[in-house]
């Protein structure tokens, strides 16, 4: 304090002020003292010295906004620029965005002072991050009257504004109607486009587009990995590599999420490699997305290596809770849990994304008791209140374990009403434990308040298959092709050197569908000799004759892509398969015998997790 002020007085005897510290105070206490020594040296009459205070409170981490308000409203008459700064800084958050349009008011109203573009940038802002559509549209009524509507940083923060509330004909209008329109204006208007998930109105504007910089291309890709679109993502991420700008660090998380999803691992490894090089410098978020692509192309161990390596990028959350989710779908537990405890030592805050990869763990670990402690933990050690995924992850938790009661006490006790994935993760898993009873009047509560979700039909459909009611089935069945509506096929897919290919159940559309058939019949024949039994279980058809049975559990999707490796690589070859929906019990029986069989590691992951065959083990102990 003592070093401070001796400072200060130093700097008051000078020829400079103790404005020029400003930017090296690291603390709210520090910038008071600044203030007081304007107000001793009436230098805060000055509305430069006045601004540059009022942006280092609003600026610093640890600053109150309200002490800011305190020292605006000492100063007499503020300027436009101290106005400026005070509406943009409550612009910022969604609860406070209501003072800007105080200010504003106060402004033009009490002061008499004109608002000029930045004012207008700032008040729309405010109107985007929550204060509201009518009350932007009054804004623009003055940006009229005071002749700015054309002008490019107006238009630009209207769009902005419509196109955060999901407004994208009105931000459309604007942005047609516009005289001027700059890079920015486009970048804006793909990004409402994109928001909403309308990409083909996005991928039209960005054509149109004369120039694109590294926020176009980024915003772009980013829209179709939102929407699912992975691999046209990674086809423009290429495109953008031969005839676009440098990616910067947005693209490539958005590139290794494409690479994730798809289990692209090669294309993962040529971003990880780009990025060693030095072409864009790793962060948190970027450490975050290498984690994430490594383990959900089935690297669990490498993620963990370069989780462990990175300890300089450890301060956030995300590379935590990446290496945490990591853990959790790949089965490793207790790895899981020992990294959240790590992470406690670390001291770095957990949200509420780390409790739904650690519930995870739980879940897929088939530990209840540390998921009760976790879930009870949430509110009172951390102050995170749970939400509707986390109730969902304990239903998920208790419904494995077979604790049916307990998992349907939970859905009763939730101060919010349960979707349908509450629901239907307790329906699934009283198809797992076989309680026809509970999954029947479970199936009803479904049907009653969500009609139209197909996915409960079917898993209503395949509880009463699985049980041989047949007659139930057929009438689930049919109710589901008189709606309209379509289950999603099952679908697997492989990645030959750079190249995907994909499955449906009893697929026949592949180049090489002769050859993987005979191949097929010949695995069959070598796993019935290794002892593997199909399991007629999971036929959900009325099927009596059990080749036909047989045959129909040849045909699944995951079956087809692991004969097209086996057929399509060098022995001693990792196989990687990606399952849209849960892998069944035949083929994760058949898969087993498939690795000792054939000597081969194969990896498949599912809807739910990853599972690691070999040797005629998998990774999951048949726990999934």
């Amino acid at each position: 304090m003592r070093r401070c002020y001796s400072t200060f007085k130093r700097q008051s005897n000078s020829n400079h002020t103790p404005i020029a510290l400003l930017d090296s105070f690291k603390s709210i206490q520090q910038t008071k003292q600044a203030h007081a020594q304007l107000i001793t040296t009436g230098l805060i009459l000055h509305p430069i010295r006045a601004n540059k205070l009022l942006k280092t409170l609003n600026l610093s981490s640890s600053a109150s906004i309200s002490y800011a308000h305190q020292v605006f409203d000492q100063i007499s008459f503020p300027d436009c620029f101290l106005y400026n700064t005070m509406i943009n800084a409550h612009s910022l958050s969604p609860t406070s965005s209501h003072n800007s349009l105080i200010l504003f008011r106060s402004m033009i109203q009490g002061s008499g002072l004109l608002p000029n573009q930045y004012t207008f940038v700032f008040v729309f802002k405010a109107c985007g991050n929550g204060l509201g559509v009518l009350e932007g549209e009054q804004i623009r009524v003055h940006a009229i009257k005071v002749g700015l509507e054309n002008n490019v940083f107006v238009t630009n923060a209207l769009i902005g504004m419509y196109a955060n509330w999901g407004l994208v004909e009105e931000a459309r209008r604007v942005f047609d109607w516009s005289v001027n329109r700059d890079l920015y204006s486009w970048n804006i208007m793909l990004g409402g486009y994109v928001g909403t998930g309308d990409m083909v109105r996005a991928m039209d504007l960005f054509d149109e587009m004369c120039e694109r910089d590294v926020v176009s291309w980024s915003t772009i890709i980013a829209g179709y990995v939102q929407v699912g679109c992975f691999m046209e993502a990674l086809d423009l991420f290429h495109k953008m590599l031969q005839m676009g700008p440098k990616p910067n660090e947005f693209t490539l998380v958005s590139a290794l999420a494409a690479c994730a999803n798809l289990v692209a691992l090669d294309q993962g490894r040529w971003i990880h490699v780009y990025l060693d090089k030095g072409e864009i410098k790793m962060n948190e978020q970027v450490l975050a997305s290498l984690i994430d692509m490594y383990s959900k192309c089935g690297e669990i161990e490498f993620a963990s290596k370069i989780f462990h390596y990175e300890r300089g990028l450890k301060r956030k959350v995300w590379p935590w809770n990446a290496m945490i989710g990591g853990f959790a779908m790949h089965g490793k537990s207790k790895e899981a849990i020992d990294t959240f405890e790590q992470m406690k030592i670390e001291r770095v805050s957990p949200n509420k994304v780390t409790f739904i990869t650690l519930l995870n763990a739980c879940s897929h670990g088939n530990m209840v008791h540390e998921g009760r402690g976790y879930f009870e933990s949430m509110a009172s050690s951390y102050g995170i209140e749970p939400e509707i995924e986390h109730y969902g992850c304990m239903v998920d938790l208790l419904g494995r374990t077979g604790l049916l009661k307990e998992a349907e006490e939970v859905i009763s006790s939730m101060p919010m009403a349960p979707d349908a994935a509450i629901w239907g993760a307790l329906l699934g898993a009283c198809r797992i434990h076989k309680d026809m009873k509970r999954g029947e009047r479970v199936g009803k509560v479904l049907k009653d308040l969500h009609s139209n979700h197909i996915g409960c039909h079917v898993l209503l459909s395949n509880i009463y298959s699985a049980s041989g009611r047949w007659n139930e089935a057929n009438i689930v069945r049919e109710k589901i092709e008189v709606s309209g509506r379509k289950k999603i096929p099952g679908c697997s897919s492989i990645e030959l050197n750079g190249v995907f290919h994909q499955f449906l159940v009893g697929d026949r559309s592949h180049p090489q569908t002769k050859q993987l058939y005979s191949f097929l019949e010949e695995m069959t024949v070598k796993l019935k000799i290794a002892g593997y039994v199909p399991e007629f279980g999971e036929v959900l058809l009325d099927i009596v004759d059990e080749e036909d049975k047989e045959t129909a559990l040849s045909k699944h999707s995951e079956k087809l892509a692991i004969a097209f490796g086996l057929m399509n690589t060098a022995p001693g070859t990792p196989i990687r398969i990606v399952k849209n929906l849960r892998v069944c019990g035949d083929c994760h029986q058949a898969t087993k015998f498939i690795s000792k069989v054939y000597d081969r590691e194969i990896i498949v992951r599912d809807r739910i997790r990853f599972h690691h065959f070999k040797d005629g083990i998998c990774s999951c102990k048949d726990y999934w």
